[in-house]
C-alpha cells in the first residue's frame, strides 16, 4: 500500500499504463491471428492475406516503438509472417 503522495501517483500511473499496454498488446495478437488466419486461407484471396499482413506488421512496429513490447519479439513476429507469406505465394504460383 502507498504510503505517501508520490507512491500514490506512481500506483496511478502504473495502472493506467498497464491498461493502455494490455490493449495494445491484444489489438497485436489479435492483428497477428488474423495475418496466420489469411495466409492459412488465402488459395482464395492473396490480396486479403497481404493486406492482413501489412497491418500485423504495422501495428506490431507500432507497439515495439511504444516499448509495449521488446524489439526483438517484434522483429520475430514480423520475419515469421514475411516467411509464411512468402512461402504461400510461392507454392500458391507454382
Amino acid at each position: 500500500m502507498a504510503n505517501h503522495a508520490s507512491a500514490e501517483k506512481r500506483n496511478r500511473q502504473r495502472i493506467r499504463r498497464t491498461e493502455r499496454n494490455r490493449s495494445v498488446k491484444g489489438a497485436v495478437r489479435t492483428l497477428l491471428k488474423k495475418a496466420r488466419a489469411a495466409i492459412a486461407t488465402a488459395s482464395a484471396k492473396p490480396g486479403d492475406s497481404a493486406a492482413a499482413v501489412a497491418a500485423a506488421i504495422k501495428a506490431v512496429d507500432r507497439a515495439a516503438s511504444k516499448g509495449v513490447v521488446h524489439t526483438k519479439m517484434a522483429a520475430r513476429a514480423k520475419s515469421r509472417l514475411a516467411r509464411a507469406a512468402h512461402k504461400q505465394t510461392k507454392a500458391a504460383s507454382a
